[in-house]
């Protein structure tokens, strides 16, 4: 089944399997796939499904839809083309092609980074009705605890205080989309958090989260738009 893969900065945010004749992609709520970024329009473009061909149509957008780096109107797309929308790029997989993709978020302060497998589509964890956006980061240290040990996020203050969620996917978002998302990603020797979009001020035992990746341990506190949630490893 084709599949787009969704990232910012290098950061994959969420898969999406094409399954309809007609996908919409756009900043509003009620698209298939939705992108909540000031650069893109409320209704961005269309992907049309038509027996094996899959064609991406621009709907007229503020700020267009790129293939490849190039400006389009309407397009059939190719196994491996890249899409541009706003800040966000869009990998194309046509059919199953993409079922062996290996989703990498690239680390600045290192050569290379761990394989990140697919992520479902879910704009925000549980906790997000009641805590701001989190996301990965690029780490600049490494995490205590292996990749082994499992992991949660404990909301600590809000109408959801005492709710615990487990992190048992490789990129679990939370936050509000168009307030702040952030999102905890695993990696091969522990979690890293990192600010995705919007504001809420994030900070990590106090100290800001930037868009740099910060490798998270047993007991860090992170604080988004006055929600204070406790990262638990055991």
């Amino acid at each position: 089944m084709p599949k787009m893969i969704v990232s910012i900065d290098e950061v994959v945010i969420k898969e999406v399997q094409l399954s309809k004749d007609r996908t919409t992609l756009g900043r509003r709520p009620y698209n298939d796939i939705v992108i909540d970024n000031l650069a893109v329009s409320g209704e961005h473009a269309v992907i049309h499904m038509n027996g094996p061909e899959v064609v991406l149509e621009d709907l007229n957008s503020t700020n267009g839809t790129y293939v490849n780096g190039k400006a389009i109107k309407k397009q059939a797309l190719q196994n491996g083309d890249g899409i541009e929308v706003g800040k966000y790029k869009i990998k194309f997989f046509g059919d199953s092609a993409g079922d062996n993709f290996d989703k990498t978020m690239v680390v600045k302060s290192r050569p290379t980074a761990s394989p990140v497998p697919p992520v479902s589509v879910q704009p925000a964890s549980p906790v997000a009705a009641a805590a701001p956006a989190a996301t990965s980061h690029s780490t600049s240290g490494v995490a205590d605890s292996g990749s082994s040990a499992s992991a949660s996020i404990k909301v600590l203050s809000g109408a959801a205080a005492g709710r615990e969620v487990p992190l048992t996917k490789v990129v679990t978002t939370i936050g509000k989309p168009a307030v702040a998302v952030a999102a905890i990603t695993k990696r091969h020797h522990g979690y890293v958090v990192h600010h995705v979009e919007g504001g809420g001020n994030p900070t990590l035992n106090g100290k800001a989260i930037t868009s740099d990746p910060v490798p998270l341990r047993n007991g860090d506190v992170i604080e988004l738009a006055g929600t204070q949630m406790q990262f638990v490893q055991v």
